[in-house]
C-alpha cells in the first residue's frame, strides 16, 4: 500500500505507514510463519488501519491500533475452514543450513503448534517488548488470562521444541527469554 492510497491531508498517516510497516510485517511473520501470509495480514491491517482513520471516531494512538488490529486480524483468520489447507504447485525452495537456520525452523515449526491467541500473546510479550498490562489492553483480556497464556504458550513451545531438539530445547527456550527480557520461568 503506497502514499497514493493516504489522504493527502493526513501526515501522520503517512508518516505512520512509511515508518511501521516493516515492524507489522515481522510480527505479522512470527505470527503466521509464512512471508507470503505475512503482506497479506499487514496489507488487510493497513487497509483497515487507513479506513478507520478516515471515518468519523479519532484514533488516539496509532502503533497501538494497527498493532491490535494486526492481532484480530490474524486470530480471526485462523478460524476460517478456507485457510487451514494450503495447496502449493511447486515445492518451496530448499532453506540454508545450519545451527541458527535449524533452530529458527525449529522454533517456527514450533510456534505453528500453539493455539492463535497463545502465539499472539508471545509475539507481542517478547517480540514487541509489550509489557502484561499493554498486551491485556491490546487483546481486551485480563492481565491474569495475559500470564495463563504466556505460561502456557512457552509450555507448548518448549514441549515442540523437545520433539525437535531433544532435552536441549527447554535450555534454549529460557536461554532467549532471559537474553531478550530479563524472563525466567
Amino acid at each position: 500500500m503506497g502514499d497514493a492510497g493516504v489522504h493527502r491531508d493526513d501526515p501522520e498517516l503517512r508518516e505512520f505507514l512509511s515508518h511501521r510497516r516493516h515492524a507489522l510485517l515481522r510480527s505479522a511473520y512470527l505470527l503466521c510463519g509464512d512471508a507470503h501470509a505475512a503482506e497479506d495480514l499487514v496489507q488487510t491491517t493497513l487497509i483497515k488501519v487507513v479506513l478507520a482513520r478516515r471515518g468519523r471516531r479519532p484514533i488516539d494512538h496509532l502503533d497501538a491500533y494497527a498493532r491490535r488490529t494486526l492481532v484480530t486480524t490474524f486470530i480471526a483468520s485462523q478460524r476460517r475452514l478456507w485457510h487451514r489447507e494450503r495447496p502449493h504447485g511447486e515445492l518451496p525452495e530448499a532453506p540454508a543450513s545450519g545451527p541458527d537456520a535449524d533452530l529458527g525452523l525449529a522454533v517456527r515449526a514450533a510456534l505453528r503448534r500453539i493455539a492463535p491467541r497463545q502465539r499472539a500473546v508471545l509475539v507481542l510479550r517478547f517480540f514487541e517488548d509489550q509489557s502484561v498490562q499493554a498486551t491485556a489492553e491490546l487483546l481486551g483480556v485480563s492481565e491474569g488470562t495475559v500470564k495463563s497464556q504466556t505460561a502456557r504458550g512457552l509450555d507448548v513451545l518448549r514441549a515442540a521444541l523437545r520433539d525437535v531438539m531433544g532435552d536441549a530445547a527447554g535450555t534454549v527456550v529460557d536461554e532467549e527469554l532471559t537474553q531478550m527480557h530479563g524472563v525466567n520461568r
